[in-house]
This record gives structure tokens, C-alpha cells and sequence, in this order.
């Protein structure tokens, strides 16, 4: 049972979570929780990491360092990194691999440029994407898998294929929670949040990896730029351009990491390739586990 810690999906008290999340101040909010996970004082940051471990119980059997004290920061602990072999994404040349330990909150075909957010609410390419027709036709009919990482999950973001860095962007925006509460009430979500667009070219065709932004999620990663978000661009931002020597990056090699939970959002490109049967709304995943294939195997 995953063990979100938010408002109840329904009634008074899911709608008064929501409607509170309009009048807080985001940004300002995830400013302060990015500087107290960040203190080094032994014993404020292991009272929040004792608090964190009674709220969560998350599993650290797989971390690199299985004492949650010894990290110097609640960050350092919350963006642990795992043990060599904890995932495995030695799978098929043409299988797609999960980026992540989470949960799928909604995967299916692209539709004409939309895309499903939760039940009765969608959204489009061109909205998520920032206005970039050119690169929302790539996708227009292509595949989108949407994954939650919720507070316990391990927190490192991978490529789900191999491919070589293309473009990325730096989009401002809303910093909304991004539970299943929210994503059932707030219209366009994942496009009005802060986020990050990492476009790749795979021998089969394109593929993107959104990271998209929450509550107390003001501080996003690549593994080409580091952290974004301590200074946010008043519009879409190019990341700065990736040296020829670093573009290309293995099934499985690190791409990102969020300080603190948040969504993943795989875009494939049109024709590219389908789903498993299972990715359904609600199924638990782990970084390196199948959940797709390609409909022309890459080399």
C-alpha cells in the first residue's frame, strides 16, 4: 500500500488541501524547506531525518550508506544514492525502462497532441512542452507514461534508453503538489508547474524526460547542469548546451534528482513504441524495471 502523506482523495478535507495550495506562498515555502534540509547541524538534521523515518519508513536496505544518521544533511539523505546492482537495467536492446522508484499515476497513447492527467481532466504537449510547437509535434501521436515519487521513494532519476542529450529547457511556473488529490482538482497541473524538459535522440526516434517541479520541490538536477531553481527564469530557459564528449548516455545512467518528491513525465516520440499491458494507474515501480518497448530495436 503506497503511504502518501496528503489529504484524502475525497470530500471536505481533499478540497480545503487543494484550495490552500492557491494562497500559499510556493516558493517562498519551498525557499525555507530547501534551506533546512540543507543544514548540517548534527542535531537539527537528525531530528528531521527521525522525523522523516516514523512519518515514511522508507526502505534503506538498498542505499549506499544504510544508516540514515550518518548523511550530513536531511538532503544528503533524502537524495541517497543506492548500493552498485540495487536496480538492474540490463534488459532487451528494445525494452524501456522505468526512470524511477514510483508509482504510475497515468501512462497511455498521445492523442492528437493531449495527454490524460487524471480522470476527466487533460492537457496538451504544446502546454507541458512551453509553446514549442516544433518539439510537440515529435510527440503528437507518440506515448506518455506519468510517474509519482512520493516522499519515501529512492529519489535519483534515470534514462529509461539510451540516447544522446539534444535540448533541454528550464520552464518557471507553480509549485502545486502533485499527489493524486491534486492532480484530480487542479486543471493543467503538470503544465503549470515549475519544470524541466530533457530531450534525447535514441537510434529509434526521440524521446523526453520532464521533471516537474512540486511543493517544497523548488530545486530540480541534471547531471549535465547540476541544481536549477535556486534562480528561476522569467520564461522557458535553454539549459546551457552539453559538451559532444558528454551527450551520450547509457540505459540506466543517472539523469537527475529531485530534493524532495515529485513527477516524471516520458514522452515518446510518434511511432516510437508502446507500453506494457500493466503500466496502469496505481502500479509500483522500480528504477530498471521493463515498462515498454520499442517498435524498431536501437543498436
Amino acid at each position: 500500500m503506497r503511504r502518501d502523506g496528503a489529504a484524502g482523495r475525497g470530500g471536505v478535507g481533499a478540497r480545503a488541501f487543494v484550495a490552500l495550495q492557491y494562497v500559499l506562498p510556493q516558493h517562498a515555502l519551498s525557499r525555507l524547506v530547501r534551506a533546512a534540509t540543507r543544514v548540517r547541524w548534527r542535531w537539527f538534521k537528525n531530528a528531521l531525518i527521525r522525523a522523516f523515518l516514523r512519518g515514511y519508513r522508507p526502505e534503506l536496505g538498498d542505499a549506499e550508506i544504510t544508516d540514515p544518521l550518518a548523511y550530513p544533511s536531511f538532503n544528503a539523505f533524502f537524495t541517497r544514492r543506492l548500493r552498485a546492482g540495487a536496480r538492474d537495467f540490463a534488459q532487451a536492446p528494445a525494452c524501456i525502462c522505468s526512470p524511477v522508484d514510483g508509482t504510475v499515476s497515468m501512462a497511455g497513447a498521445i492523442r492528437a497532441g493531449t495527454l490524460v492527467q487524471a480522470k476527466g481532466r487533460d492537457y496538451t504537449l504544446i502546454e507541458l512542452l512551453a509553446g514549442d510547437a516544433a518539439m510537440a509535434a515529435r510527440y503528437r501521436d507518440g506515448a506518455f507514461a506519468t510517474l509519482y515519487l512520493a516522499p519515501y521513494d529512492y529519489h535519483r532519476i534515470h534514462m529509461p534508453l539510451a540516447g544522446s542529450w539534444r535540448a533541454g529547457w528550464h520552464v518557471p511556473g507553480r509549485l502545486f503538489s502533485v499527489n493524486a488529490t491534486t492532480a484530480e482538482r487542479v486543471p493543467r497541473l503538470f503544465a503549470r508547474n515549475e519544470r524541466v524538459i530533457c530531450e534525447f535522440d535514441a537510434t529509434s526516434g526521440p524521446f523526453a524526460v520532464v521533471l516537474v517541479g512540486a511543493l517544497n520541490v523548488g530545486s530540480l538536477e541534471t547531471a549535465w547542469h547540476g541544481e536549477l531553481g535556486r534562480q528561476r527564469p522569467r520564461g522557458p530557459a535553454p539549459l546551457p548546451a552539453v559538451a559532444a564528449a558528454q551527450r551520450h548516455a547509457a540505459r540506466g545512467a543517472e539523469l537527475g534528482c529531485f530534493n524532495m518528491g515529485s513527477t516524471v513525465i516520458v514522452l515518446l516520440g510518434s511511432g516510437m513504441g508502446e507500453w506494457v499491458p500493466e503500466l496502469a494507474p496505481g502500479r509500483v515501480l522500480r528504477a530498471g524495471q521493463p515498462i515498454g518497448a520499442l517498435r524498431v530495436q536501437h543498436a
